[in-house]
């Protein structure tokens, strides 16, 4: 059952969700702004199934049974954890006629609906995935991760297979490419990249080192570019603004960038 959604705002949107009777959608923690009292709210460890949300109850049944369920949570809230994600997922469900849910991302820009049909998967960046309906699986992907994990950027994805609707947010505006329409390649600013689908390899590399433009980064508050290499045919959604650029700008609006090009190695005293 395909999800009913509305995006709705400008600059901040939100996603207003219509559930039918016992339909359910599932988000991180933090994304959930409201819901109407006929629908029911449940904090979980385990991420959905693929069977309606529901767990498989016993897994063949005993004690065997329910030990595999409980390793299989534990490994998903450890992946979860590495990757620096929410360790529990809220779920809602409409009980007694249609329910309304709404949702948002955490930062200014844009939201899309997409939409599963079990033959693709998505990918998304780990803080871009905001609300999925129960029939959708959720997994991490650490595909680009070494470079990530090893360097502390956090090029971690998620993962989502299954059938309906997955929705995602980002910063600034959507930007919608396939590389196979640029000959088979692009590479962008890894803050950047939002999503894309099955079928796109994605790798990370580092540029800017010791040399004189790595040196002239550092001195003006960069610390070399990481480059994400996308390639293949299919979509790929990017993202306008990146959180590092507007962290840098609010930090310079509220005056704490005082190490410009007249301040630090460059400071110019009269006298």
């Amino acid at each position: 059952m395909t999800l009913q959604q509305e995006i709705v705002g400008n600059a901040m949107q939100m996603a207003v969700v219509s559930l039918q009777p016992g339909q359910t959608v599932y988000c991180e923690a933090g994304k959930f702004l409201f819901k109407t009292t006929n629908v029911t709210m449940e904090t979980r460890l385990s991420g959905p199934s693929g069977h309606g949300g529901q767990q498989q109850s016993g897994q063949g049944g005993g004690m065997g049974g329910m030990l595999r369920q409980a390793m299989g949570t534990a490994m998903q809230v450890g992946q979860r954890m590495l990757a620096g994600e929410s360790l529990a997922f809220q779920y809602f469900t409409s009980q007694g006629g249609e329910g309304t849910v709404g949702f948002a991302g955490v930062l200014p820009g844009e939201m899309r609906a997409l939409e599963l049909d079990g033959t693709r998967a998505w990918f998304a960046e780990k803080d871009a995935f905001v609300a999925a309906e129960s029939t959708v699986d959720f997994g991490i992907a650490f595909a680009g991760g070494r470079t990530g994990m090893s360097g502390g950027e956090g090029f971690v994805l998620e993962k989502f297979t299954g059938y309906g609707t997955v929705i995602i947010a980002g910063a600034g505006n959507f930007i919608d490419l396939n590389p196979a329409d640029f000959g088979g390649r692009i590479e962008v600013d890894t803050g950047c990249v939002v999503a894309f689908e099955e079928g796109i390899q994605y790798g990370v590399q580092r540029v800017g080192g010791l040399n004189r433009q790595g040196i002239m980064n550092a001195v003006f508050g960069g610390e070399g570019l990481s480059l994400a290499t996308l390639e293949g045919n299919g979509r790929v959604i990017l993202q306008s603004l990146t959180i590092e650029s507007l962290a840098n700008a609010l930090k310079k609006a509220q005056g704490g960038d005082k190490q410009g090009p007249t301040g630090g190695l460059f400071s110019t005293h009269a006298g």
